[in-house]
């Protein structure tokens, strides 16, 4: 079984017993798929390591593609290994994050996935806390309720892909021929945006996103990022809190 649900940001909650009853039934060969904004990997803490080894005690296999609310400084320290057919970052040994252009095949499907996103909530700035002027900056800026974070504490630059990574995605897309099972990302084609918001823009990401949706064959994109649970159209999947069984 393969079950899917959207942004978790560090709250696991959803996957308790008494709200996925499902996993009662369910193995490690069977999997959840969290649609980026997984935020289990924040600050180090007491608290995340206890969530991460209750997530990992499950009986099902966690996945999940980054999203741009992660700490891609602690993703990048985690020892990477071939798993499926693709590579993958072990946060536990049943907890993996599934990075940016691979390609997993699990029970005969075909998953291709591409993390990341551009967030939609720093319009007001990005600090760094190496500036001299960053405590006043920040007081300033928290008491007039800007919307604001603060470089290598809760954002990072590689929020958005590199150029490499965006190199192997068109490469790992050219291997097998532009056709797929599922896409899994974070964010949405940006032929999407106009249906999920005025207020969303686009960027290299949204952009590469449509061109790959008009080139590839796949029967379902699922993605995260926009906080609600809808079917766009007969092939796109938006989703937040819910958990739904795709296999």
């Amino acid at each position: 079984m393969v079950f899917i649900t959207g942004d978790t940001h560090g709250n696991f909650q959803r996957f308790a017993i008494e709200h996925f009853p499902e996993q009662k039934k369910m193995s490690r060969n069977d999997y959840v798929i969290i649609c980026g904004d997984f935020g289990g990997l924040w600050d180090g803490s007491a608290k995340e390591k206890y969530w991460l080894d209750w997530l990992n005690d499950k009986p099902f296999t966690t996945l999940f593609v980054c999203g741009n609310h992660e700490n891609f400084d602690m993703l990048g320290a985690l020892p990477e290994i071939e798993w499926h057919g693709g590579k993958v970052h072990q946060v536990r040994d049943h907890v993996l994050h599934l990075m940016r252009g691979q390609l997993y095949e699990i029970d005969g499907y075909q998953f291709f996935t591409m993390g990341g996103a551009q967030s939609h909530d720093i319009e007001d700035g990005i600090l760094d806390p190496d500036d001299p002027n960053f405590r006043f900056e920040y007081r300033r800026k928290a008491k007039t309720n800007q919307r604001f974070r603060i470089r290598g504490r809760s954002w990072w630059p590689e929020e958005m892909p590199s150029d490499e990574e965006y190199l192997t995605a068109m490469a790992t897309l050219d291997k097998h021929n532009w056709e797929v099972d599922y896409v899994i990302t974070h964010c949405a084609p940006s032929g999407l945006l106009p249906m999920l918001g005025r207020h969303y823009q686009t960027d290299r990401l949204t952009d590469f996103f449509d061109m790959v949706s008009k080139k590839l064959m796949f029967h379902y994109w699922l993605f995260g990022h926009y906080h609600d649970n809808r079917n766009i159209g007969q092939n796109y999947v938006l989703l937040w809190e819910q958990i739904v069984q795709i296999i």
